[in-house]
């Protein structure tokens, strides 16, 4: 007779937070997710994505939220789950991690909390990193990029109101290639995906241009959640970062 040996399932929450900034090199906007250093084993002085156990009778959503406002400061407006992770070999331990992503702008990234426990990194640069982490940036990165054909997701990256040039900054850096202006500016005009506010950015010495916004009349095939906000939950448990 053969006995088997059940195992106990933990289930983790954790985040890929996307945000823009400059490379330092270059200077063009260029893709950055925030890693937390582990401080125990397994996988102990390795970087890993911000994470946590999920605590009994807390929504998935906002664990992903009071995780990454303990880790990072950061309370994003586009949270979205993307994908459950739980491939038997993934941990020493049974752990399945609901994944989340998340994108800020630039100037709330800046805000973040800097440590030496807590550091930000290319994109698609990142070290090799604890458990199955690079698969999940891999798989954020080629979730991103897609949506950026069919939805409004760059308008997480940029305030409420953007010029042409903003919109089109957010779509270069995310997809990694220059995108001809005048080309982009007929193609995106002629989508009616934004209209014109009858504003312009005020202060130059050229021309100003003007400003845009998404036009909520315009229905897209994935909207997202950008007008959703979940309440952080604050907890005082330690970091799985699985």
């Amino acid at each position: 007779m053969t006995t088997q040996i059940e195992t106990e399932v933990s289930l983790a929450v954790s985040t890929v937070i996307f945000a823009l900034r400059p490379d330092p090199e270059s200077g063009l906007m260029t893709l950055w997710i925030p890693l937390v250093k582990r401080i125990r084993e397994p996988y102990g002085g390795q970087w890993a994505l911000p994470g946590g156990p999920l605590i009994a009778g807390e929504d998935l959503a906002a664990s992903a939220n009071h995780t990454l406002e303990r880790t990072t400061g950061l309370t994003p407006k586009y949270l979205e789950q993307l994908y459950a992770f739980g491939a038997v070999d993934r941990s020493p331990d049974r752990v399945v991690s609901i994944v989340y992503w998340a994108l800020v702008p630039s100037d709330e990234a800046a805000r973040a909390i800097d440590g030496k426990n807590i550091q930000w990194f290319p994109a698609d640069k990142v070290p090799p990193l604890a458990f199955d982490h690079n698969t999940i940036v891999e798989y954020a990165l080629w979730r991103l990029r897609n949506k950026m054909e069919y939805s409004r997701i760059a308008n997480a990256f940029l305030g409420q109101m953007f010029t042409l040039a903003d919109l089109r900054e957010v779509h270069e850096a995310v997809l990694r290639k220059p995108i001809d202006p005048a080309n982009f500016r007929r193609q995106i005009l002629t989508s009616k995906a934004i209209e014109a506010t009858g504003t312009c950015v005020i202060g130059t010495s050229h021309r100003p241009p003007r400003l845009y916004r998404y036009n909520a009349a315009v229905q897209f095939a994935d909207v997202g959640p950008l007008t959703h906000t979940a309440n952080p939950v604050r907890s005082t448990d330690d970091d799985l970062g699985q």
